[in-house]
């Protein structure tokens, strides 16, 4: 989308050259692409397809090296012959011997990829632009509003058990296709913790907001817009950085009837963008429609919602990204376990985040279990602050 096709595409920079024997050292951007943006995503997607396959080797090649040893530990311990003079022993240290043989060297092939993947995640993650770059990158200070849309954006790191220091970026394209669920679930964590349900819930509406952020940050002045469903006003304290800068389309929305209000505003606003589209008449769309991108944010799921909100609920999330209405969800699906299978098919609609890693994420090669972490701005960090001020002062000059 947006891709300009008028002129070729501008050449990659060129690694410089390695002395013999020595890995080429990576830079930033070589990969193919019309811009540097187009460059750096796909160089990214390499690295996560390069990590993927490569893991995939080396897990090849630990079975294989299993199920070889355990063939041949049984063919010695089923001759008789072999439990008379030590030979059972010697036929298990040989079988051990070649299996650590093995092991090792896959080991030697995977931690020879893993160091030159790491050595292009360091020139890489510097040079991402602040859609795809994290919290932490200092081009964050010097943000400005962008003037035009973004191809992707990052919604965390995604790392696996043999290297979970190697983080790739979890970058997505836009505009979105699904919605996000920010599953504020109590589960037991990867190192088997368990986390408080208020802390858990706290942490999933953070990372809400740090989304939502993100996304007002990187679409231009005025192209993006926020509502917020808080039915109780639970999530008063995190909203706190949306609320104060100005950003959001409107408060918060709080009780029953202003669950109906949004969602009524918002649903028809998907009916008459989808009959102009396919009437043909785009430009026929009444004079006062916002016409920018919408996301809404619905804390507390169901509470609050009667049966016709759920309805409309669902029409959003199955209607709305096609025609730039947008949903992110901070629930508990065993809070809206009353519904039984009615919600399944909502669930299963949106891309489910956690506010805490979890394993829960497959790749499109081999299939992995990918550790996600979410994107999570520093401890004491204003930046986010920064960044909505400078959103909220360029959508003043817009208007």
């Amino acid at each position: 989308p947006r891709r300009q096709t008028g002129a070729p595409p501008q050449p990659a920079p060129t690694a410089p050259s390695a002395p013999p024997g020595q890995p080429v050292r990576p830079v930033a951007g070589d990969a193919t692409g019309w811009s540097m943006e187009e460059r750096l995503y796909n160089q990214v997607w390499g690295m996560f397809e390069d990590l993927a396959r490569t893991m995939a080797a080396y897990r090849s090649a630990v079975d294989f090296a299993d199920s070889r040893m355990g063939k041949e530990l049984d063919q010695a311990l089923s001759d008789p012959r072999s439990r008379i003079g030590g030979q059972g022993d010697a036929a298990r240290e040989a079988a051990q011997a070649k299996h650590a043989q093995l092991v090792d060297q896959a080991r030697a092939a995977l931690d020879r990829d893993l160091d030159q993947l790491t050595a292009e995640c360091e020139v890489v993650e510097p040079a991402l632009p602040p859609a795809f770059a994290g919290w932490d990158n200092p081009v964050w200070h010097g943000y400005r509003v962008p003037m035009e849309i973004p191809m992707a954006l990052r919604l965390g790191d995604l790392h696996l058990p043999e290297s979970p220091e190697l983080r790739i970026p979890m970058l997505v394209r836009l505009p979105l296709e699904r919605g996000l669920w920010i599953d504020s679930g109590g589960a037991e964590s990867l190192d088997g913790s368990f986390t408080d349900s208020h802390e858990l819930r706290r942490l999933a509406l953070d990372t809400a907001v740090a989304h939502a952020a993100r996304l007002l940050a990187v679409y231009p002045a005025g192209e993006f817009a926020v509502h917020v469903i808080d039915p109780a006003g639970s999530a008063a304290q995190a909203l706190v950085p949306l609320v104060h800068t100005g950003v959001l389309a409107a408060p918060p929305a709080v009780g029953a009837a202003g669950v109906t209000d949004v969602l009524t505003r918002l649903t028809q606003r998907v009916d008459l963008v989808q009959m102009a589209v396919r009437g043909g008449a785009a430009d026929s769309l009444p004079p006062g429609l916002d016409t920018a991108e919408q996301l809404l944010i619905v804390n507390d799921f169901p509470h609050g919602f009667d049966d016709r909100a759920v309805t409309q609920l669902r029409y959003l999330a199955d209607e709305g990204p096609s025609v730039g209405v947008h949903l992110m969800m901070v629930a508990d699906r065993e809070d809206a376990a009353g519904y039984g299978p009615l919600l399944d098919p909502l669930w299963r609609s949106l891309m489910r985040l956690t506010p805490l890693p979890d394993d829960h994420l497959a790749d499109p090669w081999v299939g992995h279990a990918w550790t996600y972490e979410p994107s999570r701005v520093p401890p004491g960090s204003h930046v986010l602050r920064q960044v909505l001020t400078e959103v909220a002062t360029a959508r003043t000059k817009h208007r």
